[in-house]
C-alpha cells in the first residue's frame, strides 16, 4: 500500500513540475474605455461644442500608450485638442493625459458626424459617434 501510494505521489508530482514556470508574468494590456459628458447635439455654422472626455483604465502599466484620431464621415467641422491643437482627421495624436477636453467647430450647415477612435500601444480601441444637427435660427 505505500508503495503504491508512493508512485501516485510521484505521479502527481512528475505531472506538476513541469508547469512551473520561474519567469514571472506581468500583465500589460488591460480594458479600457473612454466616458464623455453630455454632449450638446444642436450647432450652428462656426459655434463649438466641448466634448468633456475622461479615460477610464482597468489597469496600470508604465508601458501604457494612447493615441486618439478621428474620423469625418459627414459634414464639414473641425475637431481641437484642449491645447488649441487643430487635428488633422486619421493622424494619431499622443494623449498625455487620462482626463482631456475636445472641442468641435460646425463649418457647415448640415448635419455632421465625427468618429473618435482611442487606441493602446496593445491594440485595443474604443471608439464614439459623435452627431450634430444643424441649430435653426429662431
Amino acid at each position: 500500500m505505500n508503495a503504491l501510494w508512493a508512485v501516485g505521489l510521484l505521479a502527481v508530482a512528475s505531472l506538476c513540475l513541469p508547469a512551473c514556470d520561474r519567469e514571472l508574468e506581468v500583465q500589460q494590456a488591460y480594458n479600457f474605455s473612454l466616458e464623455t459628458m453630455p454632449v450638446q447635439k444642436d450647432l450652428r455654422r462656426g459655434e463649438t461644442a466641448e466634448i468633456r472626455c475622461s479615460l477610464k483604465r482597468a489597469g496600470r502599466f508604465a508601458g501604457a500608450r494612447y493615441t486618439l484620431r478621428y474620423f469625418q464621415s459627414e459634414g464639414k467641422g473641425m475637431l481641437r485638442l484642449d491645447k488649441g491643437v487643430a487635428l488633422k482627421p486619421n493622424d494619431r495624436y499622443p494623449l498625455v493625459r487620462e482626463e482631456f477636453r475636445l472641442y468641435y467647430t460646425s463649418q457647415s450647415a448640415d448635419r455632421q458626424t465625427i468618429d473618435v477612435y482611442i487606441e493602446d500601444n496593445f491594440s485595443k480601441v474604443q471608439q464614439l459617434t459623435f452627431t450634430f444637427n444643424n441649430k435653426k435660427a429662431e
